[in-house]
């Protein structure tokens, strides 16, 4: 499954809470950017589908954008990636070159979240002037992308499953899509307290179980207190059985939220509690699985870290990415990719060659094909870049103590 946001910025989106026509098809622009000095890079895009060669890449940027940011997000078939670039939405093919979606008219930014299988991409625009945002789709060689929905706050591309559903948000209301229209809205559980509303839509699994977060905040005066639950929320396939609320450890402190962040194919879900007060940030990974009757599992944190996120998991082999972190006086000054492989303690893993000791990376989505994807950011050249893991079971590892 993949992510639309990296931990840490899906941190601050906590923090708030408890304070179309189809296209033509046309030949892709593309860049052929060369990968930034000592970087590794694999013999050929052949090796790179036949065989599992152990890598750790900084992906080539576009030649221009608004921002100086990269991330991989998603991660298709054929050595398909995707995420942005420079600010921009982008996807880059087996042989490391990078390519631009196309904007429309009146949108200056974005990202592409989700890729499934078969090469169809969801993201997200956002229009500078109000910071109004669309969700879209994509396939790599089309003209222009498809839009789901009007520009307007609180709406977002969340992930594509397999078979085409794509789940998010518009102005406020989660919903899924089939072929561009509307199959769905989903509903706030029965259980919760009156007032609820659902903040995020994060994944949609190969059955089409659709997860979420949800929020609610209401005053309490028989304890004279306010009361602040963050938490995720499962929708089986179809529509046919209600939403399930999944337990979480706090429910009642509104210096803390629980996330939802990835769903695999057997509907074990993932994600991460966090906790903001003044400069204290900590954060505990959670793992859920059905019937969702349980307080969720927590693996502890890695060798040397203080928290650790969970950000995504791959749809069947139980493997669960995200980012591991030490803040400082409330930033986060140590981070780096995790990789836990569904037992035993979360590992890390390795920065790309000839990176400078002062570097932070983040992990974002998982494949089944051992691949892992994130980002970059080299502190002391302020450079920042897509990354991808190849192998990455192969390079994963326990820090020092």
């Amino acid at each position: 499954m993949s992510r639309s946001m990296s931990a840490l910025a899906a941190a601050t989106v906590l923090a708030g809470l408890l304070t179309a026509t189809a296209p033509a098809s046309a030949a892709p622009a593309s860049y052929a950017v060369a990968a930034p000095t000592g970087t590794p890079t694999v013999a050929s895009a052949a090796a790179t589908a036949t065989a599992c060669v152990p890598d750790a890449v900084r992906l080539p940027a576009l030649p221009t954008g608004p921002w100086t940011s990269g991330a991989v997000n998603g991660l298709g078939a054929d050595g398909l990636a995707v995420g942005e670039s420079r600010g921009l939405p982008a996807y880059w093919t087996a042989d490391r070159t990078v390519h631009p979606v196309p904007l429309p008219a009146g949108f200056q930014n974005g990202s592409v979240t989700a890729v499934n299988a078969k090469g169809l991409m969801v993201g997200t625009l956002e229009r500078s002037s109000d910071r109004a945002h669309a969700a879209f789709t994509y396939r790599a060689g089309d003209a222009a992308v498809r839009l789901l929905t009007g520009a307007s706050a609180g709406t977002g591309a969340g992930d594509v499953n397999d078979a085409g559903r794509v789940v998010g948000m518009d102005a406020g209301t989660p919903k899924e899509w089939v072929n561009g229209t509307v199959v769905r809205e989903l509903p706030v559980p029965e259980d919760a307290h009156p007032g609820t509303r659902i903040v995020t839509v994060d994944g949609i699994n190969k059955r089409g179980d659709v997860l979420g977060t949800a929020h609610t905040e209401y005053e309490d005066p028989e304890n004279d207190r306010i009361v602040s639950k963050t938490f995720p929320v499962v929708w089986p396939a179809g529509g046919g059985y209600p939403p399930y609320s999944l337990p979480v450890w706090n429910e009642t402190d509104w210096t803390t939220g629980t996330e939802a962040s990835g769903i695999d194919d057997k509907g074990r879900v993932v994600g991460y509690e966090a906790e903001n007060y003044r400069e204290l940030r900590r954060r505990t990974p959670a793992v859920w699985k059905k019937p969702y009757d349980a307080a969720p599992a927590a693996p502890g944190p890695v060798t040397g870290y203080e928290t650790l996120t969970f950000e995504a998991i791959s749809p069947t082999t139980n493997v669960t990415v995200g980012t591991a972190a030490t803040f400082v006086e409330g930033y986060p000054r140590y981070v780096r990719a995790a990789y836990w492989p569904g037992t035993g303690s979360p590992l890390v893993l390795p920065n790309p060659a000839g990176a400078s000791a002062d570097v932070n990376t983040e992990a974002r989505a998982v494949s089944d094909d051992d691949r892992v994807g994130g980002s970059f950011r080299d502190l002391l050249t302020l450079t920042d870049s897509a990354m991808i893991w190849t192998c990455a079971s192969k390079q994963a590892y326990a820090p020092e103590k």
